[in-house]
């Protein structure tokens, strides 16, 4: 979907998502430099409520620089626009009210864009709905929604769901790829068969958390059948490091003739 053409959906370098708020939570603090701290920061310059979706966007996010609010809240603390750099990406979240004067939490949207290269931008995406536990482009009011993001629900739907897909194919594709690497090991060397396993286990461990939406495990899960891998391939310096020292230290054992022994 072209982002310029109706200002939701993603293009070669930008993405463009609005997000329903459902919780004004966490209330959290501003420094001096418009930065956004924890709750009760010394010297803070104000107050603002964050949102589910922007907590769980910049969590999404990975490790980052502290947000800078480039239009700090005033009168109202969840009326604002931050800016946040990390894993190669870039990521602004503005939150706006869209309908009832911002009285209640169910009021406010938060508009997504994020700059960076798209397979990253995906991954993101994919937490940020996983993090969530619900559909972020379902709104309260469907009519003001449409009007103020100038987006159809389809669309919004769409734009989102084509990053959560775009995400799990890499992530089901990584699996696939180490999966063929134990495959090619399967039956070379009965010495390797327990360690195949333990990688077969993990790859299967990765297959459910993928189904779970959970990216962080699928990371780790395939980090662990990666390691068995490489592990048990003989050609790998692993293998070759093993046998190499099991060798020094038979040299290195001195032989004792016992047949003089009285």
């Amino acid at each position: 979907m072209d982002a310029e053409a109706s200002g939701v959906g993603s293009d070669p370098s930008r993405t463009i998502l609005y997000a329903q708020v459902r919780d004004g939570n966490p209330q959290m603090s501003i420094d001096e430099e418009d930065r956004l701290r924890p709750l009760n920061w010394p010297d803070s310059g104000g107050k603002v409520y964050l949102g589910d979706v922007a907590q769980a966007a910049l969590r999404a996010l990975g490790p980052h620089d502290p947000p800078r609010f480039e239009e700090p809240p005033a009168f109202d603390e969840q009326r604002w626009v931050l800016i946040s750099r990390g894993n190669e990406l870039t990521m602004t979240i503005t939150s706006m009210s869209y309908w009832g004067f911002g009285l209640f939490n169910s009021c406010f949207i938060n508009r997504i864009e994020i700059r960076g290269p798209y397979g990253l931008r995906a991954r993101c995406v994919h937490d940020i709905v996983a993090s969530l536990g619900h559909k972020p482009w379902e709104p309260s009011r469907v009519r003001k929604f449409e009007s103020i993001t100038g987006g159809q629900l389809a669309e919004h739907r769409a734009a989102w769901e084509e990053l959560v897909s775009r995400a799990n194919e890499g992530m089901s594709g990584e699996i696939s790829e180490i999966e063929d690497m134990l495959r090619k090991l399967r039956g070379t060397d009965d010495s390797i068969e327990e360690i195949l396993d333990s990688a077969e286990q993990a790859i299967d461990e990765a297959r459910m958390a993928l189904a779970d939406r959970n990216a962080p495990a699928v990371e780790r899960a395939l980090g662990r059948a990666y390691s068995a891998i490489v592990e048990a391939d003989p050609s790998t310096e692993v293998r070759s490091s093993e046998a190499l020292a099991a060798e020094n230290l038979l040299d290195e054992v001195p032989l004792v003739d016992l047949s003089e022994e009285e």
